[in-house]
């Protein structure tokens, strides 16, 4: 009977969502992290060495699929995304941060950006 009980509860614990994970970014005048402003990351990780802002394009909810343009044009067209690239020093991996709407969506490192 208490086996029965521990597979269950193991079963359960198994189909729950884990935690995620959220990156961050060490700088001279502090972390910036998933959700700060535009201006709480230039102040705490200074200019960017390159920036790029593109319109990403909208998916249907709960999908990869996108919307076709004739019908995302006539209500969301795309959403706004920047990507900042900051250089982090000999040895260190670069990172990208990805705004959407003035705040930090993501952060991402690799060798080279993508």
């Amino acid at each position: 009977m208490i086996k029965r009980h521990l597979l269950c509860a193991g079963v359960v614990a198994a189909a729950l969502p884990g935690a995620a994970l959220a990156e961050s970014l060490r700088c001279s005048n502090g972390i910036a992290s998933e959700g700060d402003s535009r201006i709480a990351v230039v102040y705490k990780c200074g200019q960017p060495i390159l920036r790029d802002s593109y319109c990403a394009p909208v998916y249907y909810s709960g999908s990869f699929y996108t919307v076709p343009d004739p019908i995302a044009s006539l209500y969301v067209p795309c959403i706004h995304t920047e990507e900042w690239l900051y250089e982090r020093g000999p040895g260190e991996f670069v990172a990208v941060l990805r705004l959407r709407g003035g705040k930090v969506q993501s952060i991402s490192y690799g060798r080279q950006p993508q």
